[in-house]
């Protein structure tokens, strides 16, 4: 636990990164295995994560981000992406996952699966994409502890036009919605951010024990 907390201690959210530095493949598939392990409502995950590598497209997505330097500069840039609507055959998709996971029937899952129905038809239709795009900060909390155990860099945005994102990444289409975005890679020595002193509410300030 000790390491965790030097951890987050050593983690900040990065204000420019060196252009220069590329995660490994190893290291990036490590990050991806963390998010795809985190927890989410039921399991559903209703989401998915683009990874953005292509310059073009990043030179693109930096006006829809408020000219923001860390989206073309570092190593790599996820965009969360929630879906706009849980239909009856993703849930199916899902419940199929399970059963296959865990070697079980059907009919086994099929009362889980018709829970989760039951719980999101009775979700007004516009909330559902609210409640989707909690699921991706859950995503991102994993991303964060897991990139600063490997002393890579992550900067959580929430500092962009979606409509913009959707557009330039062809999600609509898809039925997502950019919802997060995080820039990884490894901070500039020009960043003097870096060497600012953690603010924090005091333990005091933060926790009310009842």
């Amino acid at each position: 636990m000790s390491t965790f907390l030097e951890n987050q201690n050593w983690r900040y959210a990065t204000k420019k990164f060196d252009a220069t530095k590329k995660i490994s493949t190893e290291d990036l598939n490590t990050l991806k295995e963390a998010i795809r392990l985190s927890s989410s409502s039921f399991g559903l995950q209703p989401y998915q994560v683009i990874i953005v590598e292509n310059p073009e497209l990043r030179a693109q997505l930096q006006p829809a981000s408020w000219g923001q330097s860390q989206i073309v500069e570092a190593s790599h840039l996820l965009v969360f992406a929630s879906k706009t609507d849980v239909s009856t055959e993703y849930v199916d998709s899902y419940v199929q996952n399970i059963a296959t996971t865990r070697g079980l029937t059907l009919a086994d899952v099929n009362p889980y699966g018709d829970y989760m129905k039951g719980f999101l038809g009775n979700v007004p239709a516009d909330v559902i994409p609210i409640w989707t795009a909690k699921q991706t900060y859950l995503a991102l909390g994993n991303l964060l502890n897991a990139a600063a155990e490997l002393k890579i860099d992550v900067t959580p945005m929430e500092g962009f036009i979606p409509a913009q994102y959707n557009e330039i990444l062809g999600l609509t289409e898809r039925g997502l919605n950019a919802s997060l975005v995080a820039t990884i890679g490894y901070r500039s020595e020009e960043d003097a951010t870096q060497h600012y002193a953690k603010v924090r509410k005091s333990t005091e300030d933060l926790f009310i024990t009842l």
